[in-house]
């Protein structure tokens, strides 16, 4: 996920709530992709080309899940993450979030690429 021109940042998870309400306002309806990579299972391509509705982050205590939500008006497609551990945003060399790095406590690492916009 790692280019020359692209630079990759951790977000702490203590401030996940607010990135993704944040993350979410900004790009919603932007189209996106959904990728898992499981050492076990292999990779797997979820979601193309589809708008972003929201990102929902629920902390541990009222859920400890995040939930990639997808549609125009009505969500047609959510991805959940339990137990979501890391969260790396990948930017371009002029600080747009091009993709998300999510990864889990099974070690699945969920990947949200923005298309261009």
């Amino acid at each position: 996920m790692v280019s020359n021109k692209e630079i990759n940042k951790s977000v702490p998870s203590d401030r996940w709530g607010e990135f993704f309400d944040q993350f979410s306002n900004g790009n919603r309806g932007r189209h996106i992709s959904i990728e898992i990579i499981n050492s076990e299972l292999g990779d797997e391509e979820l979601i193309q080309n589809a708008p972003l509705m929201a990102i929902v982050y629920d902390r541990p205590g009222k859920g400890d899940d995040l939930v990639i939500e997808v549609g125009k008006t009505d969500v047609s497609y959510a991805h959940t993450i339990d137990a979501p551990t890391e969260d790396l945003t990948e930017q371009s060399s002029s600080g747009q979030i091009v993709a998300l790095s999510i990864s889990d406590a099974a070690g699945t690492k969920t990947i949200v690429k923005l298309q261009s916009s």
